[in-house]
């Protein structure tokens, strides 16, 4: 039988990804071998993660291994696909057992942090919550895999990174505080995987689908259909989680929108019983308040589809 070739990021959280996918596949009979790809996202560490948000450049070269017949599938964290639909060709064939989707601070706890203290974070989003929270901090930017992330946590201040990825690294006991949800949404797919593959292998297909988890993948949906209509693109902070009731059931989804600084912040919840519908209706709900294209980074004057949003709402802090 010919191996399962999943294509890859480099760093050592994605090749653990990947091995965890191998292995759900080998345990239930597939042989599984690694194609390991750099990516831009990879080359060029001195760019500011906002910068590069929505562009693809963490999976984009993987997939090409895929598009290209050099791998038969491509594992990615969820949260680094483009709110974009799959490239031509592709199509999301799994989403296995989601992770833990929260946030983890290292260094200090919130309430251990000093006014004026340094959170280092590459995330507009991570920055912009613990700005409403914590509007006395500081903030610096951060890039670079999570040994390096962990490795500058300013004097006195703390770095965020996915308990997910912690996890994953057996790195769970360096946080010193995990942030609920209420604190910090998370971005959207955060602590899940995204498996693709080419549309038409359906060989591929059909194994990938034993380490499928419905209720993972319909979340995904929902949180993917949110961002999709707000606009992924953008360096506004925004931030999506769903939950499923069960592997058909409805789909609750809680989205958050803010400005960088955090002085406003927008937090809404729907849900229905189809995913994208979920995800979809929530962002036009949040499209309906009054300022949040403004977070967005709409202008009605260039984008005639952009709402009229003269002033920023309710959310904002008092």
């Amino acid at each position: 039988m010919a191996a399962l070739r999943l294509a890859t990021r480099g760093s050592p959280l994605a090749r653990v990804q990947a091995v965890l996918v191998a292995e759900r596949l080998r345990a239930r009979g597939s042989v599984v071998e690694l194609v390991v790809v750099e990516t831009r996202a990879d080359r060029e560490l001195e760019v500011p993660i906002s910068s590069l948000a929505g562009r693809g450049v963490f999976v984009t070269e993987v997939e090409l291994a895929v598009l290209e017949g050099n791998a038969d599938a491509a594992v990615h964290s969820a949260k680094d696909l483009p709110s974009a639909a799959p490239p031509e060709g592709l199509v999301l064939a799994a989403v296995p057992e989601r992770a833990d989707v929260r946030d983890a601070l290292v260094g200090r706890s919130l309430d251990e942090l000093a006014p004026g203290a340094v959170v280092a974070t590459g995330a507009v989003r991570r920055r912009a919550q613990l700005a409403w929270h914590r509007p006395d901090l500081a903030f610096a930017e951060l890039r670079g895999n999570i040994a390096t992330r962990l490795a500058k946590v300013p004097a006195g201040g703390a770095v965020v990174v996915a308990l997910a990825a912690l996890e994953r690294l057996g790195l769970a006991g360096v946080a010193a505080e995990v942030l609920p949800t209420s604190v910090v949404l998370p971005q959207v797919g955060q602590g899940a995987l995204a498996i693709r593959c080419r549309e038409d292998d359906l060989a591929v297909r059909e194994l990938l689908q034993a380490v499928d988890e419905p209720g993972a993948h319909r979340a995904l949906l929902a949180e993917r259909a949110f961002l999709a209509r707000l606009g992924g693109g953008c360096d506004a902070p925004l931030g999506a989680l769903a939950t499923c009731a069960g592997p058909s059931g409805p789909v609750t989804i809680e989205g958050m929108v803010a400005s960088a600084d955090g002085h406003v912040a927008v937090r809404r919840r729907h849900h229905a019983a189809d995913p994208a519908q979920a995800g979809g209706e929530l962002a036009e709900l949040m499209i309906a308040l009054d300022g949040v294209g403004l977070l967005l980074g709409w202008d009605p004057a260039r984008d005639p589809s952009s709402p009229a949003v003269p002033t920023a709402g309710g959310g904002a802090r008092r």
